[in-house]
């Protein structure tokens, strides 16, 4: 039996005979309202693609392009910095102020911030297991979030510039290997999460994965000698199974070799 909300019965609503038409007209109504809301934004997804900018040789770069693969968004991107150069054109200080990239833009809204912009993308176009109703839930992959940009990262970016994007002859191995280890350090934590759940949040993949998986590719990539905890190579090997890692995150970079400026 189906009830309004007030607890009344549809059917003994409508056994009043002057009644019928204006319940069923409310049937109807409530329904396309709910299809209405349910379907925008497929809809959405469907027919406004976001604008993606930044060179998709960027790491930064690749979490989104790989993010929008996840969420089977319609996008275009337009290769922006480095070799493509453009970031000093007043248009593009427009989009953002600091001048760097990735750049989301999404009608008329500019969003920037490589970590910024996967919150919103979830937030705008994820379903459940992406973006959970309840804050805690969202709480699991947002701190793994944070501790990749303040602590991996920034161990990663320096093993990578020092090494990877430095000439032989100028290399400080010293300091290379310094950042090396706390590279190790975070690979043995990220280790014992990945002992208790499938995925860094859970069972499923989640914003969490996204900046990390993005990091292990390149830090395994650059020609050191850096073996993965049986955990992390698991998740790892999972993770490139995934179109949007393959092909965003998986990509060549060998252009950035030795080059010392963005």
């Amino acid at each position: 039996t189906l009830f309004l909300k007030n607890g009344s019965p549809i059917k003994a609503i409508t056994e009043h005979p002057g009644r019928r038409e204006t319940i069923q007209g409310f049937i109807n109504s409530t329904i396309d309202a709910q299809f209405r809301q349910l379907s925008m934004p497929l809809l959405q997804k469907k027919e406004t693609p976001v604008k993606i900018y930044g060179r998709t040789t960027s790491f930064n770069v690749q979490k989104v392009m790989w993010l929008v693969e996840e969420l089977a968004l319609r996008y275009e991107q337009i290769e922006l910095g480095g070799r493509f150069r453009g970031l000093d054109t007043e248009a593009f200080a427009l989009l953002n102020p600091l001048k760097k990239v990735p750049v989301l833009v999404d009608g008329d809204k500019s969003i920037w911030e490589s970590h910024t912009i996967l919150r919103y993308l979830i937030a705008s176009y994820g379903d459940k297991n992406w973006y959970p109703e309840f804050p805690y839930e969202r709480s699991l992959y947002e701190r793994w979030l944070d501790w990749s940009q303040v602590i991996f990262q920034p161990a990663f970016m320096g093993v990578f510039w020092g090494y990877y994007r430095m000439a032989p002859d100028k290399r400080n191995m010293a300091v290379v290997n310094a950042q090396l280890e706390k590279c190790h350090h975070c690979l043995q934590i990220i280790s014992q999460q990945l002992s208790k759940t499938s995925f860094l949040a859970g069972d499923s993949i989640t914003l969490a994965d996204i900046p990390i998986g993005a990091i292990i590719y390149r830090l395994t990539e650059q020609g050191l000698d850096i073996s993965l905890p049986s955990h992390v190579e698991r998740w790892y090997q999972t993770l490139k199974q995934r179109y949007g890692y393959k092909k965003w995150v998986m990509s060549d970079f060998s252009e950035l070799r030795a080059r010392e400026d963005f």
